[in-house]
């Protein structure tokens, strides 16, 4: 069993070492709040990524096939409605992931 110094002085390095990972974050961002930069992507980010997410969601959607199409349309409707309606971006992704749900197990549900 290692000595009580040794374990001392491990303890000591692994709270030094997550203390410091832990206050880095806050640290590094602190001289970026008042940066221009991070303003803008701060305001055009959540547009981009809900963009990306969208596109990503809908590669595989089967054109061909109405049946199994309508629930995610109706769902994407729904969420769009909803966050143009609201302006909250929780509400929208639930309302339209419970819709999408909802349509995809009982109407549209594949026999």
């Amino acid at each position: 069993m290692p000595d009580t110094p040794y374990l001392l002085a491990a303890i000591a390095v692994s709270t030094a070492v997550t203390w410091g990972l832990r206050a880095l974050p806050f640290a590094a961002l602190a001289p970026l709040r008042a940066s221009a930069v991070l303003h803008h992507l701060s305001e055009r980010m959540p547009v981009g990524v809900m963009v990306i997410l969208t596109v990503y969601a809908l590669r595989d959607l089967p054109l061909t096939s109405p049946l199994r199409t309508a629930p995610t349309v109706l769902a994407l409707a729904a969420t769009l409605g909803l966050h143009l309606w609201r302006r909250n971006a929780v509400l929208s992704i639930l309302g339209g992931t419970a819709v999408h749900v909802a349509l995809a197990s009982t109407l549209f549900a594949h026999p």
